[in-house]
This record gives C-alpha cells, sequence and structure tokens, in this order.
C-alpha cells in the first residue's frame, strides 16, 4: 500500500502559522487561473485521506467540502463532534491505521497534517512526499518536519515551477 504526504509548506518550512491560519498560503497573489498546481491528478487514485485533528479543524472551512468524493479518516484521541456521516474516526497508532488499509485492500492513503505525517515517518510507513515550497518566509509557525528516531533517506523523482513562484517537489523514501 502505497502512503503519500501531498503538502505545502513555506520556504522557511512551515505548514501553517503558530494558530493554524493558512492566510499566506492562500493569498490572492498566488493564483493562476486553472491551475491545482497537480492536485487533481495527485488525487485521482486515492483511496481514502487521512488527516489529524488540527487538519480537520482547519478543513472543515474551507466552502464547499474538498474531500467529499473521498473517504476521510480523521485520527484523533479527543471527542470530535462529526460535520459528514462519511467521515470515519480513529484512535489509532499509525501502524495499525496502515495494517487495516491494507487488510482492506487499499491501494494509495493521501496523509495530511504535520503531526500525522511526522507519526508516520518515524515508523517508516510513508511511501512518498510531494511537497509544494511557497515563496515566503513566515519566520514561525507549524513546522512540517519534526525529530526524528532515525535518517529518512529519499529519492528526489522529480521538481516543477510556476510563475507565481511555487516549486514542487517529488521524493520516493527510500
Amino acid at each position: 500500500m502505497q502512503v503519500s504526504v501531498y503538502i505545502a509548506a513555506s520556504l522557511d518550512g512551515f505548514i501553517a502559522r503558530r494558530d493554524g491560519t493558512l492566510d499566506w498560503l492562500i493569498h490572492p497573489k498566488y493564483n493562476i487561473a486553472g491551475e491545482d498546481f497537480g492536485y487533481a491528478h495527485f488525487m485521482h487514485d486515492v483511496d481514502a485521506l487521512v488527516m489529524g485533528r488540527g487538519t480537520y479543524d482547519k478543513a472543515l472551512q474551507f466552502e464547499p467540502w474538498p474531500y467529499a468524493a473521498k473517504r476521510v479518516v480523521v485520527v484523533t484521541r479527543s471527542p470530535l463532534k462529526l460535520a459528514d456521516p462519511r467521515i470515519e474516526v480513529s484512535a489509532s497508532a499509525p501502524r495499525e491505521l496502515a495494517a487495516g488499509f491494507a487488510a482492506q485492500g487499499l491501494k494509495k492513503i493521501y496523509l495530511d497534517g504535520g503531526q500525522l505525517i511526522q507519526a508516520f515517518l518515524r515508523e517508516k510507513l510513508v511511501s512518498d512526499l510531494t511537497i509544494t515550497r511557497i515563496p515566503v518566509l513566515i519566520g514561525e509557525g507549524l513546522p512540517l518536519f519534526g525529530a526524528m528516531n532515525h535518517d529518512i533517506d529519499l529519492r528526489h523523482t522529480g521538481t516543477q515551477s510556476w510563475p507565481n513562484g511555487f516549486v514542487q517537489s517529488r521524493y520516493e523514501v527510500i
């Protein structure tokens, strides 16, 4: 089973401000008419989206809900009032989640949320990463990567850039 990360980060490595806001990412100056920066292609064969609680809380603010066509699992140990009956909640550890998805025959999981991504990386469960660097330094915030208990070797598989300054790189985890 493939566990994929597709995420944007500021040039200094943050995925959100400390309070979770994404104003620096969704600024109109970055819009390119008709461009989704490869997102639809990436999502095409995703079987399920697994996100952390903070990411879920932020995604609830998106109109319309961008994941209506996909199975969504929110990983949290806190009680959660669900906005959509298609959303599942799990308190399972990364290895248990991955084993359960594999047993269900899922082929590709989209992993989203900094802490969840870090947990899956520590357990050596991530297959590949697509990281889009946004040309802004925000100085502080929620980091994409944190402390690891081992090195994680990557193989660069491609990079693309856009006129708005976005630079997207793809990596396989070796």
